[in-house]
């Protein structure tokens, strides 16, 4: 029976929760749940989405059942439930024996509005009954992503969800998650056994965050790191790190300039909660946590997100990211990577998903008789971590059933072909974000089209690296040289008289002599794809029963009207700026200078410039302000003053010239030459 309150969602929305109107989509979420429908959720962190069940809940009267992954969210949001005067309880594994039999207590009394549960707590003997004898109004499955097998942070205790679902109906159960593909969605509805249940799919694009994607060493990631936090204006922050070593590294380093702490499964529950109190309250401004293990944190005001490592899956950054600018307000998120990342997830992906032989040693020992975890694990043949991996995801596929107690027995045989499909899924999925950091592509709208939302896809944000790579901070730019100009009017002349060309075939076409590298190569793409000439689309084909994956590169409108007088700015990605610790890389292919041998040289006297000179001198530094601003890093990282006067001095006419000049290399004439011999043919 619904509540007498149930139609006045306004008016609960401001005597309640002191909202005068509702966020968008918010309202009609909350009337299908009053209407005992049951519901998928699908929106971006910080847009509102607790309030999509907490509203209905407290409309509908009685007790709203919610299942919270995270120990850190669960207390989070029974706190701010608690203050908002509502009576609210929580189980976990937190807290003691005494405190979750008063929880029970007080829900079977009916003196409770909100009952948190973590999903484990289900399987405890008798805990579903005790559900029963007082039915929930209301069941909220936060962050639902956790159900599928085809999520990016599977649980297997949320897998079992479903099974336990029908006897507390007749309540509608509500799905919430922040990042679901339409793979998920579907595989959450199916293993909820929701029946006809209302969808909810809204704003993927987060309009506030500007993406940097950037190629840095591991080694220098932390100086890297250390460089980006120094800027007030860039705290508060979170920082992910690829493993709780590497956190705990960063913290400790970081906390040297600023107030930082780690937060990773590897901390007892008391640091953990200190450290998240402290950085909710401003006490920390930096948290560094790492990949594997969410932070439930509800802080509006960060500024910043670093990943210092290359993510798993592109729905677990989606949901990282959206940690940032929950107020509105810009906010910037940086993602480093480079091929070592690779070889780390490589090295997780065979951890996680151990040979078929594994789990069918540990299947061949299952019986219908229940024996101990304990006693299985010590006579298998495998090592403990190997035995209890491979014993997980037989769980998990249905090759054995572990009840509450830790007592196994045999499930069914149709493990081996779903736990194959699973593990090909997980190492397709590293293969997304690889492309994603590899790609092109507007940062936001590939990350939009990825949830599934094509028609939001098509609008760039105009904020990233891609689409604003001279208002990028940390990724180097530089303008290409005449060679790379004249290879770009190459590629557009090669282009013009057909569809499309595959990457591959496009360089072996406009650069047959071999004279740049497929990196290279690429890196000019990009920077075509940058500048609006060209458009590149991921396709594949399928070849000996393998699937090949292949980049259709084709011109734009404004590419076809690309000539050689065209002016088009075309700006190539040059490694990390200077300031944060990480040289911006040589240029390909160039050889490194011999070290001198000779006695140390005194130092050079000033240069003395002539009226003349001076005036060239004045030009190019008003010329170093400009690049300098554009590139964001101080003039002397583009010219020392001493270097620009013996530019001015001498006057180059061209590039053998200029490399003649002491301070003038082969990397600053690769970034910079044309540009300083345009100056000086004009002084």
């Amino acid at each position: 029976m619904k509540s007498s309150n149930s139609h006045d969602l306004p008016g609960i929305l401001r005597s309640i929760f002191g909202f005068s109107g509702f966020r968008a989509n918010q309202e009609e979420v909350c009337r299908a749940a009053i209407e005992g429908c049951d519901l998928l959720l699908v929106m971006p962190t910080g847009s509102g989405k607790s309030l999509c069940y907490q509203l209905p809940a407290i409309a509908l009267g009685g007790t709203a059942l919610v299942v919270s992954p995270l120990i850190a969210l669960m207390e989070d949001q029974a706190a701010k439930l608690v203050a908002l005067g509502l009576r609210v309880a929580r189980i976990h594994s937190g807290l003691d024996r005494a405190a979750s039999r008063q929880a029970c207590v007080d829900y079977l009394q009916g003196n409770l509005q909100f009952l948190f549960i973590a999903p484990e707590r289900l399987r405890v003997p008798g805990f579903g009954e005790m559900l029963t004898k007082r039915k929930p109004a209301l069941i909220a499955i936060d962050e639902a992503h956790c159900i599928s097998q085809w999520g990016h942070d599977f649980r297997p205790d949320y897998r079992m969800l479903g099974q336990y679902l029908p006897a507390l109906r007749p309540a509608p159960v509500l799905a919430l998650t922040a990042t679901a593909t339409p793979t998920v969605q579907a595989d959450i509805m199916t293993q909820l056994g929701m029946v006809r249940p209302e969808r909810f799919i809204h704003g993927f694009r987060r309009e506030n965050l500007a993406i940097e994607v950037v190629e840095v060493p591991v080694p220098q990631r932390p100086e890297t790191v250390r460089g980006l936090l120094k800027d007030k204006a860039r705290r508060p922050a979170i920082v992910y790190a690829p493993s709780r070593k590497l956190a705990d590294r960063l913290a400790e380093e970081l906390s040297r300039t600023v107030s930082a702490a780690a937060y990773h499964a590897g901390l007892d529950a008391e640091t953990r909660e200190r450290v998240q109190s402290a950085f909710q309250g401003g006490e920390l401004e930096v948290v560094v946590a790492t990949i594997a293990f969410g932070m439930g944190i509800d802080k509006a005001d960060i500024r910043t997100v670093i990943h210092a490592g290359l993510p798993a899956t592109l729905e677990g950054y989606y949901q990282e990211i959206g940690r940032a600018g929950r107020d509105g307000a810009p906010s910037r998120t940086f993602l480093m990577h480079s091929y070592a990342d690779q070889r780390t997830h490589d090295f997780f992906l065979s951890r996680d998903y151990p040979p078929v032989g594994n789990l069918e040693l540990v299947f061949k020992t299952l019986g219908e008789d229940a024996r101990a975890v304990e006693e299985l694990r010590e006579t298998s043949k495998l090592g403990e971590e190997e035995f209890d991996k491979a014993l997980e995801k037989l769980e998990i596929h249905g090759g054995a059933r572990v009840d509450f107690g830790g007592n196994v027995t045999r499930g069914g045989p149709g493990w081996k072909k779903t736990y194959a499909v699973q593990a090909q899924y997980r190492a397709e999925q590293l293969g997304k974000v690889l492309r994603f950091t590899a790609s092109s592509e507007c940062r936001m709208a590939a990350l939009v089209r990825h949830f599934g939302d094509v028609e939001d896809a098509g609008r760039v944000c105009e904020v990233c690296d891609v689409c604003d790579p001279a208002g990028a901070v940390l990724r180097l730019f530089r303008h290409a040289t005449a060679a790379e100009r004249e290879m770009a009017q190459a590629i557009a002349d090669e282009l013009r008289a057909v569809d499309y060309k595959a990457a591959g075939m496009l360089q072996r076409s406009v650069d047959a002599a071999g004279r740049v590298d497929r990196s290279g190569f690429d890196g000019l793409v990009d920077a075509m794809t940058r500048a609006g000439l060209i458009e590149i689309d991921d396709a594949e084909y399928e070849k000996d029963g393998e699937v090949r994956r292949f980049r259709k590169v084709r011109l734009t409108a404004a590419g076809l009207e690309m000539r050689r007088t065209t002016p088009v700015e075309l700006l190539i990605a040059d490694g990390v700026v200077e300031e944060f610790g990480s040289s911006a890389r040589p240029m390909r292919g160039a050889k490194k200078s011999a070290a001198k041998t000779g006695p140390k040289e005194k130092a050079a006297a000033p240069v003395r410039l002539s009226v003349a000179d001076e005036a060239l001198a004045a030009r190019l530094r008003e010329w170093r302000a400009g690049e300098a601003k554009r590139l964001r890093v101080p003039a002397y990282v583009v010219l020392h003053d001493r270097t620009l006067n013996a530019v001015a001095q001498a006057r180059p006419g061209n590039p053998r010239q200029l490399m003649e000049i002491e301070g003038i290399g082969e990397a600053k004439v690769e970034k910079f030459g044309e540009a300083i011999l345009d100056v000086c043919r004009t002084g």
